[in-house]
C-alpha cells in the first residue's frame, strides 16, 4: 500500500496537488482574512509544515533517481546554466514549490500588517490576488495602497 502511495506521487501528480493545495490557503486570505480560519490556518507555521514536507519529499524522491544537487549551484553562471537546470522535472518541481511558499508567505504578510492600518479587505483582494499570481507586483501593490492608509511613506517597516 504504501509503495503505491509512493508510486503515485510522479513530479507530475506533486505539482498538481501543489497548486490544488495552497488554493484553499488564498481563498481564505482573500475573502475571510481578519477570520480566527485565517489567523490560525494561513498565517501561522502550519501551511509552511505542508509545503516543506513536499519539498523534502520532492528531494527524497530526486536523491532516488541520482539528481545533481551540486549541479544547482550553476544557476548564478548564467541564463544558459538557468535553462539547463529547467529542463529537469525535480528541479522545476524545487523552485515551483519555492515559489508558492514563499508567495503565500507574502499573501499571509499583508494580512497580517494590512491589520495594523484597517485597510479594508475589498481594497486588499486586489494585491492579495496579483501576490499570488505575480509575487512582487502584488507586494507593490500593497505597498501602495498601505502609504494612503499609514498616511505616510516607509521603506523600511
Amino acid at each position: 500500500m504504501i509503495e503505491q502511495i509512493y508510486n503515485y506521487f510522479t513530479p507530475e501528480i506533486l505539482y498538481f496537488w501543489t497548486n490544488l493545495g495552497v488554493i484553499p490557503f488564498w481563498l481564505i486570505l482573500i475573502f475571510f482574512p481578519q477570520s480566527y480560519l485565517s489567523r490560525f490556518l494561513v498565517t501561522s507555521v502550519l501551511p509552511f509544515i505542508i509545503l516543506g514536507g513536499v519539498y523534502l519529499f520532492i528531494l527524497y524522491k530526486s536523491y532516488l533517481v541520482g539528481y545533481d544537487f551540486n549541479g544547482n549551484f550553476s544557476l548564478y553562471l548564467g541564463l544558459s546554466e538557468l535553462s539547463r537546470l529547467f529542463e529537469d522535472d525535480f528541479y522545476i518541481l524545487m523552485f515551483w514549490t519555492h515559489f508558492v511558499a514563499i508567495n503565500l508567505f507574502a499573501g499571509g504578510w499583508i494580512v497580517k500588517d494590512s491589520q495594523k492600518f484597517s485597510i479594508n479587505k475589498i481594497l486588499l483582494a486586489i494585491p492579495l490576488i496579483a501576490t499570488y499570481l505575480i509575487g512582487p507586483i502584488g507586494l507593490v501593490l500593497y505597498w501602495i495602497i498601505r502609504i494612503f492608509y499609514a498616511k505616510r511613506i516607509n521603506l523600511y517597516e
